[in-house]
């Protein structure tokens, strides 16, 4: 009898889990939808990245960096934050919340491929390379397309109903990326890569109005305006802040060094700011509103921001470890031995997403709870730590420098978000940095591991490097990850 009971808790547990609304069961099922799609977009682009390494020179891949880099500068100039309005707001399912939303995001684009289109020569003459024009005008086509997206797509991400919106957003990415490797073999030349980015998200506007129907009216409420202009006036200015840490490596690299350094420096850390994008997406679709949810509880943000880093250092600091140990081999064997150079700025990488990562959860609750001006600050302190440090580093060190400086702005910022969130909602700063010494200590392992296999001869081939890195981080997740779940789930119990 002791079978079908334990049989039936089980099956009611997977019910409720399924269909249940409470906060945790939605934000779970949103995970595993944003997941699912999002491994599928980044396989995709794993497997684009193996093929077009092959097809195409590495300074394909640095004046592309260029184009998507001054597409980003006109992009953050302007962001106006209307998705993340309409999200936060109690009133953002209204018609008249989407509509105004809806038009706020399509002047903004309008009014972005307007300055895209003038600067194009300008840009050109900069870099000395007239294709750039023409690449700049071609793939930013992509900020209409994105302007134009349903009015009502915001919704599934609103609600924290992710399985249209992961067919949206991952299902247009995928769409283009297969349209970007096609266009690859026919055209053997960056033109693949501005057509191929400018196609991710016109399926995206496609597929936004065939999952989520519902054309924008001509007029607009005036009040809804304010009310959306009023959260977005909070946030102003942070997407150039957060553009001058991410980004400015680019511009000086792309002056310093030629495109063909450039497109290895951006190919070789690309590796780990792949799965960085897919992390912190998936954060802030469902972290976010989680945080909105529970905002004027402060045992509850501390709950879960604590459980959500506790996984993210302990996933998070054994790759690292890993990637320490096999980085030259994974360049090697995925893009070929001419990427193989990229090692120094990839390993230091590792280190920035992590950091990244783990700030990306408190950007969401300081979002979430009403106070993005407290993000604003904390992301003006990495920003100027990178424009005080990128040159000379990059001078100092070549192009390694240009992470040694970034780690070094992540750092800043990633403390003192910290410092802020203790000050709001009286977070325990020993039980949040418990999990470090866990992650810390399995990940000395793997490298000991590591260094003894080199030492004895063990892993001199770069596909055996990378088996021992593989199967030491394996072993270290098995190993502490049980632990964790088991800790938690006596703390939930006592």
């Amino acid at each position: 009898m002791g079978v079908p009971r334990s049989y039936e808790r089980i099956k009611a547990g997977l019910s409720e889990f399924m269909r249940g609304d409470a906060l945790r069961a939605k934000a779970t099922r949103g995970g595993a939808w944003l997941g699912s799609g999002s491994v599928a977009e980044q396989a995709a682009r794993f497997g684009r990245n193996i093929v077009l390494t092959r097809l195409l020179a590495p300074q394909a891949f640095g004046v592309m960096a260029i184009v998507m880099s001054c597409s980003a500068i006109i992009n953050t100039l302007t962001d106006v934050g209307h998705s993340a309005a309409v999200i936060q707001n109690p009133r953002g399912r209204e018609q008249a919340y989407l509509n105004a939303g809806w038009w706020m995001g399509m002047c903004r684009a309008i009014f972005i491929y307007a300055v895209i289109f003038t600067m194009g020569p300008w840009v050109a003459r900069f870099y000395g390379n007239p294709d750039l024009t023409g690449l700049l005008r071609v793939a930013l086509l992509s900020t209409l397309f994105e302007g134009a997206m349903s009015p009502r797509s915001i919704l599934p991400q609103k609600d924290m109903r992710f399985g249209r919106w992961t067919a949206i957003s991952n299902g247009g990415a995928i769409c283009g990326v297969i349209l970007t490797i096609a266009l690859s073999f026919w055209l053997r030349n960056v033109w693949a890569l501005a057509i191929g980015a400018c196609s991710e998200n016109a399926f995206r506007c496609l597929l936004s109005y065939i999952l989520c129907p519902g054309l924008p009216s001509l007029g607009w409420d005036s009040r809804a305006i304010r009310d959306l202009y009023r959260f977005s006036k909070s946030i102003a200015g942070l997407s150039l802040l957060n553009l001058i840490f991410t980004r400015t490596d680019i511009f000086v690299l792309g002056k310093l060094y030629s495109t063909t350094t450039l497109g290895i420096y951006t190919m070789g850390i690309l590796l780990v700011q792949t799965p960085s994008g897919f992390l912190t997406n998936i954060m802030g679709q469902t972290l976010f509103p989680s945080f909105s949810h529970v905002q004027n509880d402060t045992h509850r943000i501390n709950r879960i921001l604590a459980e959500a880093t506790s996984w993210l250092i302990l996933l998070g600091l054994p790759a690292v470890a890993a990637i320490w140990l096999c980085g030259r081999s994974l360049l090697t064997v995925i893009y070929g031995a001419r990427y193989a150079p990229a090692f120094g700025p990839l390993s230091i990488a590792a280190a920035v997403v992590l950091l990244t990562v783990l700030n990306a959860a408190i950007t969401c609750l300081l979002i979430g709870v009403g106070r993005p001006a407290l993000h604003r600050r904390a992301v003006a302190v990495s920003a100027v730590a990178m424009l005080i440090a990128i040159y000379p580093a990059c001078k100092l060190f070549g192009v390694i420098g240009a992470q040694v400086a970034a780690l070094l702005a992540i750092i800043l910022g990633y403390l003192m978000q910290v410092a802020q969130v203790r000050g709001i909602t009286g977070l325990s700063l020993t039980r949040y940095a418990k999990p470090f010494a866990t992650g810390a200590l399995v990940s000395a392992g793997i490298l000991i591991v590591g260094a003894a296999a080199r030492f004895f001869d063990l892993a001199t081939k770069p596909v055996n490097n990378i088996a021992l890195g593989a199967v030491t981080c394996l072993i270290a997740y098995a190993l502490s990850v049980p632990a964790f779940v088991r800790r938690r789930q006596m703390a939930e119990s006592a």
